[in-house]
């Protein structure tokens, strides 16, 4: 599983965590505007402007001509509305979302709490309510976390990383715990305005972290019986790194945005959501890497090392790449 991961994620970007953003915004009484913002992934060639085409209430009428335009890795939309009546039961979203893209979409009146709803490519739109339910935002943002630490690969490299390096489940499970703890106390941090710094070096940084820990899984790989600092204390290192994950989170849930009214659950929900993929991929791990002693001992070390360099090779390219630029 491992070199398998490691195959896969060396082409990719690393935080690959990017989803859709839709708002639908009143800005006067009946008078709305509706954004969108959709990753390049998400919105690659030709298909672009149809995915992008809004869906709208059907007591909504389109103001003048819809405006994108192309920035920074994202297609940006806007389209003006005028609205009558009540928009509870209506329908707002996108018309598709390509493959397993997913969707944040924001619902915001003037004198009501704001909805938060998750969009995927099998359900593009979203059902206004008359209230907003808590309940949604936790699910949604637990889903959101959980999607990140599976498919955030410098976040997933690390962790397994560090399962490699440890082996044994307990102390695994505590240093993904102090790591979860870290990344978010910085998270909220960072979230609530209270602390701070620039993506450039914190992305460095997260990339230093999975090659110093690749380095040690090589190292010990070559002298079975040394013990490395982070086998020592695997949840001091795992908290210190932690930290400047977290930053790297919090720049990820930026981009998705939190819901106004409910950030509280939503941080949680999505803090809960990385310690549960984090989990799910310490299991996963553990069993496979089980498997292979017991059923292929002689294929385990050059699996591993071959792992090991993969991940290091890869936290290495994304280290010089954020470094130099």
């Amino acid at each position: 599983m491992a070199l398998w991961l490691t195959l896969i994620a060396a082409p990719l970007a690393a935080d690959e965590l990017r989803p859709s953003v839709i708002e639908m915004t009143e800005r006067q009484p009946g008078e709305w505007v509706f954004e969108w913002k959709l990753p390049v992934a998400a919105a690659r060639g030709s298909a672009a402007l149809p995915l992008a085409s809004p869906v709208i209430p059907e007591s909504c009428e389109q103001i003048g001509e819809q405006v994108q335009r192309a920035a920074s890795l994202t297609l940006l939309g806007r389209a003006q509305l005028q609205c009558t009546g009540s928009l509870e039961g209506a329908e707002f979203g996108l018309s598709a979302l390509i493959g397993n893209a997913d969707a944040i979409a924001r619902f915001i009146p003037l004198d009501r709490p704001v909805q938060t709803f998750r969009l995927t490519a099998d359900a593009p739109t979203a059902t206004i309510l008359a209230e907003p339910n808590w309940g949604d935002v936790l699910r949604d943002y637990f889903i959101i976390g959980a999607e990140h630490i599976l498919f955030g690969w410098d976040h997933l490299l690390f962790v397994i990383a560090l399962v490699l390096l440890v082996r044994a489940p307990w102390p695994v499970v505590k240093a993904a715990t102090a790591f979860t703890v870290a990344h978010s106390i910085t998270l909220v941090a960072t979230t609530l305005g209270y602390a701070g710094l620039p993506s450039r070096p914190v992305e460095a940084l997260i990339a230093l972290s999975i090659v110093f820990l690749a380095v040690e899984v090589a190292l010990v790989l070559r002298e079975p019986d040394r013990m490395t600092w982070t086998r020592r204390f695997p949840w001091v290192v795992a908290f210190g790194f932690g930290l400047f994950h977290g930053f790297g989170f919090a720049g990820a849930l930026a981009d998705i945005g939190l819901p106004q009214g409910e950030i509280a659950t939503a941080l949680l929900a999505f803090n809960l959501g990385v310690e549960a993929g984090q989990l799910l991929v310490i299991a996963v791990l553990i069993a496979l890497l089980a498997l292979i002693a017991r059923a292929l001992p002689k294929l385990e070390a050059p699996a591993l090392r071959f792992a090991t360099y993969g991940i290091g090779i890869t936290g290495s390219f994304w280290l010089i790449e954020r470094v130099i630029g």
